[in-house]
């Protein structure tokens, strides 16, 4: 056992329980609690919001990804980068001069519904607590791989951890701790990349230290969980175990043929063309509708601030998947026997013990890579438990209680207990499906009421609900079916995989056309709210 992991993983839980400690002597009001007063400037704000946005998926199945399919995915993390664009162009300056506190408030603010508000409060805290499951489910994987530990323990210990923070210090505090955890990921998995590549020999070829390649260092049994090639003749069926004395060189291993040219475009098989675009569709646009990013705009001083923090959070994040990439490529050279197991997610956290030996600089690193995964599940997990956490005390314990800085912290504790216990008893759950499915119930409920809500004076309450109702609710069952349904083939278990590319027009149809059925509940007072979303600040009396 690698002997600097646990240190580091303790090291990280101290460091961000004690920032949060810090931000704790700014948070006085409920304000400072929900949107740190309004008064984050871009820079901290970027960092946050990319701290938060990249994810266990981010960070280790990008490049898992990439070990196994090749850069011909490289559309996933381009699709994740990119839905900031939509929300530089669309959405970033109108949310925050709507004055909203949470997604329910803009309801109210633009269409006041307190139907429409309810509704969107019910998808506010399903998407959250749906993405909130992976991320300690990651952690418990990641705690039982690195350090043999129970996997129950991995995920309780992100759940309190990340339970304290928001509930003591909020907003204001989760912004200093979500900038620091991205500055962590970035560094995790920067350094061990710049002693990898200097591994390179001056003709080009890798630096290995057995002359043939990589070996296995203890005795080896390997249970093939796909099809594959070995050293470009022998191949290997799904179910086969394959035995490994020590020293024995590790194969080279191919999950495809070598002329299956674009083969991730063409209909059918794994990867068809319908559930590649759906996928994209969800990534891009469910960007756009995420509770836990868009919070994070309301906590510009203005809607100026909401831009430039947008376009500095497309600099982090491109810069960030750079590295991902990296380690998918130099995975194919160090740890080529994860495409025989399946284990392709491991990778970023086994490449550099595998690349530079069992050595003190490998353990080292390979600690660094692990405490940078403990920061990517602590980051999401905060920003997801922040935006639930606010819907909560906003909307179910605020008008019982009067809105204190206590009743947040109630609402906290009660928006993490019911996802922490999930995710004790879903072990086995397909991580990746789940957060893709998360940005489709994203993409096909909230990004449609914000696009048409921002820049369409017709919409009415009841088109939103609707909308929402039946393309949010088709998407949110596409969720149920697909992690509690039985197994579907055919076209009807990619309809359900991969929702987005018809539930996300069905959304938009349906408000469209119900607010044109109901035009006359278009509020009367449209136009002086559309001033107020698109009028910049200085214009104001």
């Amino acid at each position: 056992m690698n002997p600097y992991v646990v240190p580091g993983l303790v090291v990280v839980v101290l460091v961000t329980v004690g920032i949060g400690a810090y931000g704790l002597r700014f948070a006085r009001t409920t304000s400072d609690f929900l949107v740190a007063s309004r008064s984050v400037s871009p820079s901290w704000n970027a960092a946050a919001i990319s701290g938060e946005y990249l994810s266990a998926a981010s960070f280790l199945g990008v490049a898992g990804l990439v070990l196994r399919y090749g850069v011909d995915v490289l559309w996933y993390p381009v699709g994740f980068a990119a839905g900031y664009l939509a929300l530089l162009l669309f959405v970033a300056a109108p949310l925050r001069r709507s004055g909203a506190f949470t997604l329910p408030d803009f309801c109210q603010v633009r269409l006041r519904s307190p139907l429409l508000r309810r509704l969107a409060t019910v998808f506010v805290i399903f998407i959250g607590c749906l993405y909130l499951v992976p991320q300690m489910q990651g952690a418990g994987l990641t705690f039982t791989t690195v350090t043999g530990a129970r996997y129950e323990w991995g995920a309780l210990l992100v759940g309190v951890v990340v339970t304290a923070n928001v509930a003591l210090g909020g907003m204001r505090a989760i912004t200093f701790v979500q900038a620091f955890q991205y500055w962590l990921k970035l560094t995790a998995l920067a350094v061990p990349v710049i002693f990898l590549v200097l591994q390179w020999q001056s003709d080009g070829r890798p630096a290995v230290t057995p002359p043939a390649g990589p070996v296995f260092s203890t005795a080896t049994t390997v249970v093939v969980e796909q099809d594959a090639v070995l050293d470009g003749t022998v191949r290997v069926h799904a179910g086969d175990r394959l035995t490994f004395e020590p020293g024995d060189r590790v194969p080279d291993v191919s999950t495809v043929d070598d002329n299956r040219a674009a083969s991730w475009l063409l209909p059918g098989g794994d990867a068809s063309l319908f559930a590649t675009y759906s996928l994209i569709l969800a990534t891009f646009l469910g960007t756009m509708g995420l509770p836990h990013v868009l919070v994070r705009f309301y906590t510009n001083p203005d809607g100026a601030s909401a831009r430039r923090t947008t376009l500095v959070v497309l600099a982090l994040v491109g810069l960030f998947y750079l590295l991902p990439t990296l380690y998918g490529v130099l995975g194919r050279i160090y740890t080529p026997q994860l495409l025989m197991t399946g284990r392709t997610d491991a990778v970023v956290l086994l490449l550099p013990e595998a690349a530079l030996g069992g050595g003190h600089l490998g353990q080292f690193l390979g600690a660094l890579v692990t405490a940078g995964a403990l920061a990517a599940f602590l980051s999401t997990s905060s920003g997801l438990l922040t935006s639930v956490a606010g819907v909560v005390f906003t909307d179910i314990l605020h008008a019982d209680r009067g809105g204190s800085v206590r009743d947040f912290r109630l609402a906290t504790v009660l928006a993490a207990v019911v996802p922490m216990v999930l995710s004790i008893y879903v072990a086995n759950m397909d991580v990746s499906r789940v957060v893709g499915l998360a940005f489709a119930v994203a993409a096909s409920s909230f990004c449609p009421l914000l696009v048409l809500g921002i820049w369409w004076r017709g919409l009415t309450d009841i088109g939103a609900a609707a909308g929402i109702v039946i393309g949010g609710g088709a998407a949110m069952g596409a969720v149920l079916l697909t992690v509690m349904g039985p197994p579907l083939t055919g076209w009807p278990a990619q309809l359900v995989a991969q929702p987005a590319a018809w539930t996300v027009p069905l959304a938009f149809a349906v408000m469209v056309v119900g607010s044109l059925v109901t035009k006359r509940r278009v509020p009367a007072d449209i136009g002086a709210t559309m001033l107020r979303l698109h009028a910049p600040e200085s214009l104001r009396l």
